[in-house]
């Protein structure tokens, strides 16, 4: 009988403690989420838990990328059909649909309550999910630029959050709905300050 595989077996304790980890959050505040609770619900010892990850926070985003499925895999790409608006309002759309999502809401509010107090979390939630999502949206906004949609000199970081910005804000802040009609009003509004000028205007 062949032994084992140590790494398909780490593999397996991993992805239950992370399922673990979000399995919790549906039933408690973030809080009150312990990594003894999270050892006891997926079957593993503390130090299992310890030696892969340094805080609670740590495992909270692994399993935060574990829903993605794609978390760390291939690069992220949007959708460019040729039309800006079309494509920036699916998207949107998509984006209001996870964080109106009650199974998603939860382990995404607790992250970023977390990142605004752990610098090596808010680093590697750059490193790991919000920069490769940012060149691509940059390579979405410079197919625009490059049809005539955007105009040549826009900063396509200050665009990005400009346009990706109010959703998150207006979430975290629960200062409105995300409904449809928000998104559209808000791809319109920003397209209309970004597009290309013609020399009459």
């Amino acid at each position: 009988m062949p032994n084992p595989d140590p790494a398909r077996r780490n593999e397996k304790s991993r992805r239950a403690v992370l399922t673990a980890t979000l399995d919790l959050l549906h039933d408690l505040p973030y809080p009150q989420l312990s990594i003894e609770g999270i050892a006891t619900r997926a079957g593993v010892g503390k130090q299992t838990i310890y030696r892969w990850w340094p805080s609670k926070a740590a495992v909270l985003f692994d399993a935060f990328l574990l829903l993605s499925e794609d978390g760390e895999g291939a690069l992220p790409v949007l959708p460019d059909t040729g039309d800006l608006r079309a494509d920036l309002t699916l998207v949107l759309r998509a984006t209001a649909a996870e964080l109106n999502d009650p199974q998603l809401a939860a382990p995404m509010r607790a992250l970023a309550t977390e990142i605004t107090h752990d610098p090596a979390l808010a680093e590697a939630y750059h490193e790991r999910l919000d920069a490769p999502l940012r060149e691509a949206k940059r390579q979405r906004l410079r197919s625009a630029q490059a049809a005539g949609e955007l105009d040549d000199d826009l900063d396509l970081d200050v665009a990005i959050d400009v346009i990706w910005g109010p959703v998150l804000n207006r979430w975290l802040q629960r200062s409105g709905p995300l409904s449809d009609e928000y998104i559209e009003t808000l791809v319109t509004t920003v397209l209309e300050g970004m597009r290309r000028r013609s020399p009459c205007d």
